[in-house]
């Protein structure tokens, strides 16, 4: 243990912690930019430099790490002016365009040049010298206003894709794709981690908010929204919030007054996805069929693969994701049973992911979703119609898509997806088997492994999120050193709770909360109060099954439910 002194308070640390580290213990808060808890670390933006003795200069609080007996001071004038030039030559090669970014009021380079009276001309001001890249479905890049702080590029290369990287050097350093190539054309699997690692608006979604209100105000077309899981664990902290409040009647209410639409539950396709996933398992395990299956929710995850092992497709569940079964369920079942045309149905799905924009896109999945916006886009779309969020009375969610299991709502988090697929999948190898939760599989932690003992059968399942992550279980499974059955992976660390998509909170939260623990917390806690635990005894379930088909992985399940995958041609 070290002890030292962080403007003249004692600290008590362990050897190894850095100035930053032992700065929050004493409840001290020094700036940063480049710095990211879990994503980057690399000293580069020079907004944390302190004094401590024993140094010759200022230093780097995030990299430099505590000695025994040193005293630091973190807002002494040297450290403030140091502060104030670094934030003044930011802002010289900044397009300063803030009142129409969208990271307005909500900016880490704005909020310090506002806290250190940062000049915002002090060295003149570049002309524009990069085009917008808005070629990508899921992301838009805007170099004029990076800062290069690299945060963007850790993120993405933590998530194994490396899609950006810093190109040139010097005052032309700017983050771009491998031979300038637009975002379009790169590596990227649209999982927006980039996006909530921007501390300013270089990185933003590609919105949809126009076509969603054009949609609500032609009166030819019968709008139908539908929230994924995990919205209803993030969409409160837009609106001050704390994180992981569950606001799922609020948000229904939220969503209904935006205009004539029907407000449906997501948690339905996800209990749907398991019953389908679920079959699709016990028969694999039955009959010799692919194994490791390997879950197919995700689209990071599923482009991940796509370009990166296009050997192991076969290895992934034919089931289309909870959105892409909700739109396929909406055009045809709901259609049937209405009505309508499903040409006049506009179908716009709610969720935490940049990447479900493109799923939507996929020739494969048919069109059926007209629309994604994610937990960010629906909250501005909330503000702009003026409604009092934290004012509204709960509403709840539209028949006949209202009712759920709690293995649909744990599918936001990671691990969600395999403990529901095993209830079912439990529940149909051997009848009496009673257990409902699996412990093992839940939790932040990178990669989980579980075996369990079914109908006599060992059934070996792994979990994995973040990208990183899933190419270490990929390996392990082609070298011949993981032997599983059933393996889940989310492309966001953590899983949809950590969504490209979800609200974009400030560094102060995102270095000191675990934003993972604390969202997922609100889904189990609806799971646990829930009176149906397994998707298998969804009333919803049974209508749907019994009215259209049939039962899991029948021939019309095959045609509407499922689809296929094949290697992207980039590889």
């Amino acid at each position: 243990m070290i002890n030292l002194k962080i403007n003249h308070i004692p600290v008590t640390v362990p050897e190894g912690t850095t100035i930053l580290e032992a700065a929050r213990i004493a409840n001290v808060e020094i700036p940063t930019l480049c710095y990211l808890k879990d994503v980057a670390c690399v000293g580069s933006c020079r907004m944390c430099l302190v004094e401590a003795t024993g140094a010759r200069g200022l230093v780097a609080a995030c990299v430099y790490p505590v000695a025994e007996g040193m005293e630091v001071l973190t807002n002494t004038a040297k450290c403030r002016k140091s502060r104030k030039l670094t934030l003044e030559l930011m802002l010289s090669k900044h397009k300063k365009k803030c009142l129409s970014c969208e990271r307005n009021n909500n900016c880490e380079l704005q909020r310090l040049s506002v806290e250190y009276g940062a000049e915002e001309d002090h060295f003149g001001s570049d002309e524009p010298i990069h085009p917008l890249d808005d070629s990508n479905p899921c992301v838009v890049r805007d170099n004029d206003k990076c800062i290069n702080c690299m945060r963007c590029v850790a993120a993405c290369r933590k998530q194994h894709v490396g899609a950006i990287g810093p190109i040139d050097r010097g005052f032309l350093v700017h983050v771009g794709s491998a031979g300038e190539v637009a975002l379009k054309e790169s590596s990227c699997v649209g999982c927006g981690q980039c996006i909530v690692a921007c501390p300013v608006g270089a990185l933003t979604v590609k919105s949809n908010i126009g076509e969603v209100q054009a949609a609500l105000e032609n009166p030819e077309k019968k709008v139908v929204f539908f929230t994924a899981p995990s919205v209803r664990a993030t969409l409160g902290e837009a609106f001050g919030l704390p994180v992981g409040t569950n606001v799922e009647g609020k948000m229904v209410a939220a969503i209904r007054r935006l205009g004539n639409c029907e407000v449906f539950n997501m948690d339905v396709t996800a209990d749907l996805t398991i019953m389908e996933e679920a079959a699709e398992l016990v028969n694999r395990i039955q009959t010799g069929g692919v194994l490791p299956m390997f879950t197919s929710c995700c689209p990071g995850w599923v482009r991940f693969i796509e370009q990166t092992h296009p050997d192991m497709i076969p290895h992934l569940s034919t089931c289309k994701s909870p959105q892409e079964m909700f739109g396929a369920l909406l055009k045809t079942y709901y259609c049937e049973k209405n009505g309508i045309d499903p040409k006049n149905l506009f179908v716009v799905s709610v969720i935490p992911c940049t990447a479900k924009k493109y799923e939507c896109k996929r020739p494969e999945m048919g069109g059926e979703v007209d629309v994604a916006i994610t937990t960010r886009e629906l909250a501005r779309m909330i503000k702009t119609a003026g409604i009092k969020f934290c004012d509204l009375a709960d509403e709840e969610f539209d028949n006949p898509f209202a009712t759920c299991s709690g293995g649909g709502t744990i599918f936001g988090a990671t691990g969600g997806v395999m403990e529901a697929a095993l209830r079912v999948a439990a529940k149909t190898l051997d009848g009496k088997f009673e257990v409902v939760d699996f412990p093992e599989v839940r939790g932040a932690t990178p990669i989980k492994e579980a075996t369990y003992k079914v109908a006599g059968k060992t059934i070996r399942v792994a979990v994995a999120s973040g990208l990183e992550n899933a190419e270490e279980v990929i390996r392990g499974i082609q070298s011949g050193e993981r032997h599983y059955d059933f393996v889940e992976i989310m492309a966001c660390p953590g899983g949809c709770v950590n969504g490209g998509g979800q609200p974009s909170l400030p560094d102060s939260v995102r270095n000191n909360v675990n934003l993972k623990e604390e969202r997922a917390k609100a889904l189990y806690t609806s799971d646990k109060h829930n009176k149906i635990r397994l998707s298998s005894e969804s009333p919803v379930m049974d209508a749907v099954y019994g009215e259209y088909f049939g039962s899991p992985n029948s021939h019309r399940a095959h045609q509407v439910l499922h689809t296929h995958y094949k290697a992207d041609p980039r590889v």
